[in-house]
């Protein structure tokens, strides 16, 4: 089997090998190296890329039969290989994998929460919890707990047991596996079995930062960043920050407040607004009835506007069917298209027939009552075309 040379350095960057194996793997070619630095996806980590001979490492997973597979760009023919990691990505995994053990041991004696999955992905890292739910108080209280750790800078280490050592130890959660097990300690503070990469002390962690939690049935999961993705993400939203308080020429502290007063003028405005729209259909009314067009003896007002919400077409629908003999449709075009139908008292159409009909002409949905009905259909779809067969279906009534 493949030596794996980062359980006794996870700092390798480079190594030399030989080839032992070649396979052909979803297409792509495959070798098995006698021993490497590259890193298998396992354990929530993702895999190294890099390069053997300059070829690229596109990916290195564990076989079914367990060997380690590297996955090429393309094929090479040396039995003899230099591998070199992309370090930046390496690195960036041991922070990640490390800042998870800590603030995992950290929800475990801030909130009694239990890690039950983790995960890391390109841009974050997961873990869930087996408390559901987390209050802020109990977040906030880990996350300190964790950076405290991070700021003592403590040695971490990584080494395989024996039966009789691991006994003693006080592990965070049992073995996984069965055999030789690999313990990764964070000095007097965390002590879990792992056979992930890790750095040497704490503070090559960084901040370690919770940027969400969510509650996920019985569980709680907590969305976290380390070391230099922490440091980006601030970078980004200090950029944020500064971009507000000059667009509302105000200080950071000031941006919430100045933020709620826009949101209260923002209502009044669009208060006055639909005021002001609700007198204007009073008004426009009587036009839209007389340029009504006729057919089978009903009188058909048919509008179609650039924009505008539910609640605005259904009143201009209920004032127009305050007249006799009126069918209204009425359409919005933008951002998505939406519809609402109705009818007078004294019409005997199925306006919720006909509307089912017209959204699906679209793509769209919708149904409702015989005498007022509403739909809609997905952006792209066009609003004037649910109108042309909203006539097709009066006509053929």
């Amino acid at each position: 089997m493949t030596q794996c040379l980062y359980y006794q350095d996870s700092y390798l960057r480079t190594f030399d090998a030989r080839v032992v194996e070649r396979r052909q793997v979803d297409g792509r070619p495959a070798v098995v190296l006698d021993a490497t630095a590259f890193y298998a996806t396992a354990g929530g980590q993702p895999h190294d890329v890099g390069t053997l001979n300059r070829v690229p490492v596109l990916e290195v997973r564990v076989a079914e039969d367990g060997q380690i597979l590297h996955l090429l760009g393309s094929a090479f023919t040396e039995t003899v290989v230099h591998g070199e990691l992309d370090w930046e990505r390496r690195f960036d995994h041991m922070q990640q994998h490390t800042g998870q053990h800590i603030l995992s041991q950290a929800f475990l004696q801030s909130a009694r929460a239990e890690t039950v999955g983790f995960h890391m992905g390109e841009s974050e890292a997961t873990i869930d919890l087996d408390v559901a739910p987390l209050a802020a108080e109990q977040v906030a209280a880990s996350e300190m707990l964790a950076n405290r750790v991070v700021i003592d800078d403590r040695a971490v280490s990584a080494r395989f047991v024996s039966e009789q050592e691991l006994a003693a130890m006080p592990l965070r959660k049992p073995p996984a596996v069965e055999g030789p097990v690999r313990i990764v300690q964070v000095a007097q503070f965390d002590w879990s079995p792992c056979g992930g990469t890790h750095v040497r002390a704490s503070g090559e962690v960084g901040p370690v930062k919770v940027t969400r939690s969510e509650r996920r049935k019985g569980t709680t999961r907590i969305h976290f960043l380390c070391g230099w993705r922490a440091l980006r993400d601030y970078g980004r939203k200090y950029q944020t920050v500064q971009a507000l308080a000059s667009r509302l020429t105000t200080s950071e502290d000031e941006i919430g407040p100045s933020v709620e007063r826009l949101e209260a003028r923002a209502k009044d405005l669009q208060k006055a607004l639909n005021d002001a729209q609700l007198e204007l259909i009073q008004y426009r009314v009587p036009e839209w009835v007389s340029r009504a067009g006729v057919l089978n003896g009903i009188r058909v007002v048919r509008l179609a506007f650039d924009e505008g919400d539910a609640v605005w077409l259904k009143e201009i629908a209920r004032r127009l069917t305050q007249q006799p003999g009126i069918v209204a449709l009425l359409a919005v075009r933008h951002p998505a298209p939406l519809l609402v139908f109705a009818r007078s008292e004294d019409t005997a159409v199925d306006v919720g027939t006909v509307m089912r009909a017209s959204c699906a002409a679209v793509g769209g949905r919708g149904g409702g009552r015989p005498m007022l009905a509403q739909g809609g259909a997905p952006e792209g779809a066009s609003a004037d075309a649910a109108l042309d067969r909203a006539m097709i279906e009066l006509g053929s009534s």
